[in-house]
Formats: structure tokens, C-alpha cells, sequence
């Protein structure tokens, strides 16, 4: 490995330690103002009054200028790939620090995440060279990626309408489906404005064209909805299960929208189409396996007449001997005992 990779490759894995780390300390910060006020999920923003949660915004934007600069060094194949270790990070943590379980069902979901993104990314054409804001601006007129545009705006608008406020607590896919969308367009209008304030360092400044500016306000605008969402669907869904989701749905949608700005795929060979398909089917498999090992969460007690559980756990002493029963109904026969986990 030349020493330009292993500047990158080292940044890469600094980068996926440490985004992998601020989904577990913001998650932490957000239960910390839930206990305080209104939470999150619920369209409470006290978590921007939690110092643990700035802690975690401002170890993410490290990580984030991290694989910035490894792209300097070192190629996407290598940098990119290397993303889905923040999984694992947050994975481990948050088995540790938050006591959130992951099965061995959602180990596998995990794994044929992180394979399948490789597989997609290892498989991704080589991006052209681009010398100004401009040119980027031409692309992104094109009637193909102004039709995924218009798309993506129509297809958020309905999820945060629509599905969010009916099953947003309940589909992690809602929550996640918006920053995976949107954050497609956040990567194309970030890679604009990294390309400007490149050619402004050289000589050229790229400041004088409006095509900067209005790159520069989609993606704050992008930016601000995915954190928004983000946060969200940690306060609500296993972090564990978030993570990869949320990996393996942001590259894809990212890979497409660069495909359809970039024309990528233009003199792709079909062996190489097929293996990104085929990735994509194995991140969509892992996606699948992974929601359907996700723990449902506990519901908040606000009063004492809230139910506990809809399924509680039943003991009866026969014969000398405690015997286990799950019943939905009462019986005046058998003491009720919560789980013992029920309450963590």
C-alpha cells in the first residue's frame, strides 16, 4: 500500500470510529432530554439544549471532515467501503453503553448490509473530472436528474406528510427513508461546493457564480432535514438497527443519484452492472432481515392506568415445581411477574 492510501485508509477508519461513536453518545443525550421534556420522535427539539448531544453532533462532523479529506488521498473504492465500520462501532456500543441487544438474526441482516454495499461501491464506475461549478450546473439541468429531483422532493413530501405522522413510531423505514433520499442530494450539491472552494484555493474563484450559492443553500436545507430525521428515528428505533439501515440506504441512493447527474454507468460493462445489482439485492435482503428482528420498543408510562404490556409473564406452583405461562387474560390462579428486562 502506497504511503497516499495509508494516509487514507487511516483517516477512513478514524472517520468510522468516530461517526460510528456519535450515533451511540447522541442517543444518549437524546433519552437524557426525552427525560426532561418532550421527546424527539414526538417533535421535541430539548436535545439542543443537552450537552451530550452536542458532544455527539461535534463527533460526527469530525468523522465527517475525516473521510473528506480521505478522498484526498486516497480512491473512493478504498474510502468508502471502509464507511461501513462506523456500523460495527455503533453495533458494539450500543450492546454495551445503551444495553440495546442485538440478535443473532440482525447480526446476519448487518453482515449482508455492509456486503452488499461493498459490492455495490467496489463495482461503481470512476467519476469524470470536473474543472468548474458550472459544469456541475449543466449536469444537474439535464431533464434525467431534474425528473430524480423532482422525485425525491415528491416522495419526501409524502413520507413527512403522510406516513410520518401515521407510522413514523412504528416503520423505522419512514424516518430513514427521508435522510436517505434527501441526503442524495445533499452528497451532490457537498461535492459542488467542495469542488468551488478547491478551484477558489488554486486561483479561480468560484464564489462570482450563483450556481455556488444556490448549492450552497440545498444543502443546508438537506442537511438540516436529515439531522432532524435522524434524530428521530434514534430517539425511537434501536440504534443498533438504525445504523446499517441507514448506511446501506444512503449509498444506494447516493450511487443512483450520482449514476443519473454523472452518467456513470456509460460504458459500464454488464458483468460490472450485474454485480451492483446484485449488491443492492443483498442490501435490500439485510435491510429486510434487520426490520424484522428489531425489538419492539417499550411504550412511555404517562399515568398509572397505562398498561404494561400486552403479554407479561406467568408463574403457577404445581407439584413443587414453578412452571412458566404466557396468557393475554387474567387469572386470579397465577401471579403476574414482569420481565426482568422489561424496565432497562
Amino acid at each position: 500500500m502506497s504511503s497516499s492510501n495509508l494516509k487514507g485508509f487511516i483517516l477512513a477508519v478514524v472517520s468510522s470510529a468516530f461517526i460510528g461513536s456519535s450515533f451511540i453518545i447522541k442517543k444518549k443525550g437524546l433519552r437524557r432530554a426525552g427525560n426532561n421534556g418532550i421527546r424527539a420522535s414526538s417533535g421535541g427539539y430539548g436535545y439542543l439544549l443537552e450537552p451530550l448531544w452536542w458532544i455527539g453532533m461535534v463527533t460526527m462532523v469530525v468523522g465527517e471532515i475525516s473521510n473528506f479529506v480521505a478522498y484526498i488521498y486516497a480512491p473512493a473504492g478504498l474510502v468508502t467501503p471502509l464507511g461501513a465500520l462506523s456500523i460495527i462501532v455503533s453495533a458494539v456500543l450500543a450492546n454495551f453503553i445503551l444495553k440495546e441487544k442485538l440478535q443473532k438474526m440482525g447480526m446476519l441482516g448487518c453482515l449482508l448490509c455492509i456486503v452488499g454495499s461493498v459490492v455495490i461501491v467496489l463495482h461503481a464506475p470512476e467519476e469524470q473530472t470536473l474543472t468548474s461549478v458550472q459544469e456541475i450546473w449543466d449536469l444537474a439541468i439535464q431533464p434525467a436528474f431534474l425528473l430524480y429531483t423532482a422525485s425525491v422532493i415528491a416522495v419526501t413530501l409524502v413520507l413527512i406528510l403522510y406516513c410520518s405522522p401515521r407510522y413514523g413510531q412504528t416503520n423505522i423505514l419512514i424516518y430513514i427513508g427521508i435522510c436517505s433520499i434527501i441526503g442524495s442530494l445533499t452528497v451532490m450539491s457537498i461535492k459542488a461546493i467542495g469542488i468551488a472552494i478547491k478551484l477558489t484555493i488554486e486561483g479561480t474563484n468560484q464564489a462570482i457564480y450563483f450556481q455556488t450559492w444556490i448549492f450552497a443553500m440545498v444543502a443546508v436545507t438537506c442537511i438540516i432535514t436529515q439531522l432532524n430525521y435522524l434524530n428521530m428515528a434514534l430517539d425511537t428505533f434501536n440504534t443498533a438497527i438504525v445504523s446499517p439501515i441507514y448506511y446501506a440506504m444512503f449509498t444506494s441512493f447516493t450511487i443512483l443519484a450520482s449514476g443519473i447527474m454523472f452518467k456513470d454507468y456509460s460504458g459500464q460493462s454488464a458483468s460490472s452492472i450485474a454485480s451492483e445489482l446484485c449488491g443492492f439485492i443483498t442490501v435490500l435482503s439485510g435491510t429486510a432481515i434487520l426490520h424484522s428482528t428489531r425489538e419492539p420498543d417499550l411504550p412511555l408510562i404517562t399515568d398509572l392506568y397505562t398498561p404494561l404490556s400486552p403479554k407479561v409473564s406467568w408463574y403457577i406452583h404445581s407439584s413443587g415445581e414453578w412452571k412458566q405461562k404466557d396468557e393475554e387474560g387474567s387469572n386470579p390462579n397465577f401471579i403476574t411477574v414482569l420481565r426482568q428486562d422489561y424496565f432497562k
